[in-house]
């Protein structure tokens, strides 16, 4: 994606079944658990950047010892940070008491992070704030066990006023309106209720208080917790949580909008954003990685029971189709694949502009997240090739071995044209200055291109289109070629994401600043305003109600018309090649990624009434010259 936007958050857990004795006698170390935790929070980096943070709990510590345990960073390498800051407290231990380092009783009372549950947390900021304070997994303390809870997750909420006002109907004074804290106070305020409910109902039948937390504990009911906390979020999430006596749950929402997958077995339980990194982690095949159904939470109880059930009744699945685009890595088996599907229906759309002249077109791509759809759109250039081949083969008369040879030898020109140069980044404030450096930050390959040629570059997505506007298509032209086509395997992104991904601001959409020109160009600016009012009546309307009304600034025009308007807008002055711009189209897409339907970004239809007034308040906001968000 050569315009950057905010990542999904990623998370990683992990449940020892067993005592810590077990793993240090099979597994030769008592860092187990943290070595696995470490292994998947490193194979989510993509995940998040901005800061990472993971706790731990101990089971069966005697009152008065600590057993929960925390660290969080948002400095450079903010994963590598918290890693090395577990590893240093097992580090340090055996330094310094060596002979007693492969004690697992010994480990458990006396180094940090030796405990049987981990709970990690990758990190991209939405809302532009920074710092460790911000970092995942936040903490809820209580002197009772049961009460302490350690949350993280990937999520947002678009009602967060409407939660907030529940708070403080409840009597809460919540410190700030963000989703975190809404979050961790509405399950908070539950977890809280329900142990009032338990010491009441065995303090009438005269348990003593010790014997009472002892079945508070056997007897706490998470799901119903969860129920009661979550049963008015709008938004798309994964949460995770742990509870000071030892139960783990992992709650996702009811349309699958985030992603979440577990493996268990009889020695642990792992949970993570990512399908093939529990796969690398714990070396286990495919089949044997499961899916977090929708609308159910994964608990695994204090006393090593896995449970797997309903919280929130499921809705028409609308899981995230830009994970498989874009956030996602691209190792897993099936999102390999859908990447290369997503390029190779790109295949017809591209030889028609480049007029099925391969002779003189060079294909390539930018950045690296668009090689695997790279790789399909060639694969699928190469069919249509040995079609053409074995016409000709078949048609031709008098075949001579010379003529045979050129037939064979053809093959579609592919280069790597454009790098970018990992060690410069390009995370300056000024404008100005972003584009100066933006310009050495990437660098072409000279001599492969023709005057006489056309350049086809692959891009996974495009958002803003100010790299290509500022920098790309600059560099690019000074190759000297006669067009360049730049293909987005993703659609046109029209509308804003309010479940999880930075893109909050439909006015620095290219998209839409391209409708917003043809629709002005075209005297039709009146339909602004048209749209502006119907989206200020849908604010006084219920939640439930609200539909979004900016899907009409689209009705106008062609796919086709919008991308070429696009592409005028985002060629430089004085650029000497020609440009075009073709995205893929919503059928390819679901075509590809059939199993992930979530494409509010691309169609405006949003899974959550939520979605729906965001949108709106998104044009609201370009029409009163607003920069604020719109959730």
């Amino acid at each position: 994606m050569s315009d950057w936007i905010g990542h999904e958050c990623g998370i990683a857990a992990v449940r020892l079944l067993k005592p810590l004795s077990f793993y240090v006698e099979k597994y030769g170390t008592p860092m187990y658990a943290v070595n696995k935790l470490s292994v998947l929070m490193e194979k989510q980096h993509n995940r998040g950047q901005d800061g990472a943070g993971a706790a731990a709990i101990k089971l069966d510590m005697p009152p008065g010892e600590p057993y929960i345990f925390r660290t969080r960073s948002a400095e450079k390498n903010p994963i590598m940070q918290v890693r090395n800051r577990m590893m240093k407290a097992f580090a340090d231990a055996h330094e310094k008491n060596p002979e007693k380092y492969k004690d697992p009783d010994w480990v458990k009372q006396n180094v940090l992070f030796a405990g049987e549950l981990l709970l990690g947390h990758l990190r991209y900021g939405t809302h532009g704030a920074s710092g460790e304070s911000f970092c995942h997994p936040f903490l809820r303390q209580n002197n009772w066990m049961t009460r302490n809870l350690v949350l993280a997750g990937n999520f947002n909420l678009t009602n967060n006023d409407e939660l907030f006002d529940m708070l403080v109907e409840l009597g809460q004074h919540p410190r700030n309106k963000a989703d975190t804290v809404m979050v961790l106070e509405k399950v908070g305020h539950f977890l809280d209720e329900a142990n009032d409910f338990l010491f009441r109902k065995y303090r009438k039948e005269g348990l003593t208080r010790a014997a009472i937390t002892q079945r508070i504990i056997k007897d706490l009911d998470i799901y119903r917790v969860l129920k009661k906390a979550t049963r008015a979020f709008d938004g798309g999430y994964v949460m995770a949580g742990m509870i000071g006596h030892g139960d783990l749950f992992v709650l996702r929402d009811p349309g699958g909008i985030r992603p979440a997958f577990y493996y268990q077995d009889d020695e642990i339980v792992v949970v993570a954003s990512e399908r093939p990194q529990i796969q690398t982690a714990l070396n286990v095949p495919i089949g044997a990685v499961h899916e977090v159904k929708p609308g159910h939470a994964l608990l695994v109880k204090r006393s090593g029971e896995v449970l797997h059930e309903l919280v929130n009744e499921p809705v028409t699945p609308t899981h995230c189709s830009f994970e498989r685009i874009y956030f996602s890595r691209g190792t897993d088996k099936d999102i390999y694949q859908e990447r290369k599907d997503l390029g190779r229906s790109l295949v017809r759309p591209v030889l028609d502009a480049i007029d099925y002249d391969l002779e003189n077109t060079v294909f390539s791509y930018i950045p690296n997240t668009a090689e695997t759809a790279f790789f399909g759109l060639v694969e699928g250039v190469k069919d249509m090739v040995g079609e053409r081949m074995k016409y000709h083969l078949l048609q031709e008369k008098n075949l001579t071995a010379a003529r045979i040879d050129e037939l064979l030898a053809f093959q579609p020109r592919v280069e790597k044209i454009m790098t970018k140069d990992a060690k410069l980044r390009t995370f300056i404030t000024a404008d100005s200055d972003r584009e100066d450096l933006v310009s050495q930050v990437y660098d072409t390959t000279y001599g492969v291109i023709k005057r006489t040629d056309t350049l086809v570059v692959l891009d996974d997505s495009i958002v803003r289109g100010t790299t290509l506007r500022t920098s790309i298509l600059r560099i690019l032209d000074r190759l000297n070629m006669k067009k360049i086509v730049i293909v987005s395997s993703a659609p046109q992104i029209r509308y804003p994401d309010c479940y999880g991904i930075d893109m909050s601001k439909m006015k620095d959409f290219i998209a839409f600043e391209a409708a917003v020109t043809l629709i002005r160009e075209s005297g039709r600016e009146q339909l602004l305003q048209e749209i502006y009012e119907a989206c200020l009546a849908d604010e006084k309307k219920s939640r439930a109600e609200a539909q979004n009304q900016v899907v009409r600034l689209f009705e106008p025009f062609t796919a086709k018309q919008v991308s070429d308007k696009i592409a005028k807008l985002l060629t430089p002055a004085g650029m000497k090649a020609e440009v075009q711009i073709i995205y893929q189209g919503i059928g390819g897409l679901r075509k590809a990624c059939p199993n992930h339907t979530g494409d509010w970004y691309f169609t405006g239809n949003y899974p959550t009434p939520g979605g729906h007034r965001v949108a709106n308040r998104s044009f609201i906001n370009f029409m009163e010259k607003s920069d604020a968000r719109a959730y």
